[in-house]
């Protein structure tokens, strides 16, 4: 098991639409693609910073559901729509993660 924590930081006057395109459209999308979301959170005194988790079986299954994901029409469509005033990401990081022995996670 691996998990991904992604970091997005929303573009100048975009953070709202950055939430209703992951409410709307994005996790339903994950859903789709079997991508597993652990949880969403806004980090105390940056609004503009959304952080998420997402669990996969194993760094092969999580290469195949971001490549299916990214493929999708519907990813493409949503996504265009929902910048059509402009980018809603400035800029994003992620980081993969491994669970010790010790973790509850496990």
């Amino acid at each position: 098991m691996i998990y991904e924590l992604r970091t997005y930081f929303a573009a100048p006057g975009q953070t709202e639409r950055l939430h209703r395109r992951f409410r709307e459209h994005t996790i339903g999308l994950f859903a789709r693609h079997g991508m597993h979301v652990v949880g969403f959170w806004v980090p105390e005194g940056a609004p503009d910073t959304l952080i998420y988790m997402m669990r996969f079986d194993s760094p092969e299954a999580m290469q195949s559901a971001w490549t299916a994901f990214a493929a999708d029409p519907d990813w493409k469509q949503a996504k265009a729509d929902s910048e059509v005033e402009g980018r809603l990401v400035r800029d994003f990081t992620s980081e993969i993660l491994s669970a010790t022995a010790y973790s509850p996670a496990v």
